[in-house]
């Protein structure tokens, strides 16, 4: 759902930070089609983040810069 490699987000604000993206829109109409019942695109982005499919850490985070320098070793 992210093309082999995670996505690197530069936001500046939290209110810039989507609660879903195409992807887990994608995501979710995909696990619906496998036989999932209760998942939608915002559970679907929620666990993009949360497995490092996506990082939606702002620019002003401690966590951005390093989250991004190790989510770039699994680029393909």
């Amino acid at each position: 759902f992210v093309g082999g490699s995670p996505i690197i987000n530069a936001y500046r604000t939290q209110s810039e930070i989507p609660t879903e993206t195409e992807a887990s829109q994608s995501m979710a109409k995909a696990l619906k089609k496998e036989g999932f019942k209760f998942v939608g695109p915002t559970i679907c982005y929620a666990f993009m983040e949360a497995v490092g499919m996506v990082n939606d850490h702002v620019i002003s985070c401690h966590c951005y810069q390093p989250v991004a320098d190790q989510m770039k070793q699994f680029t393909l």
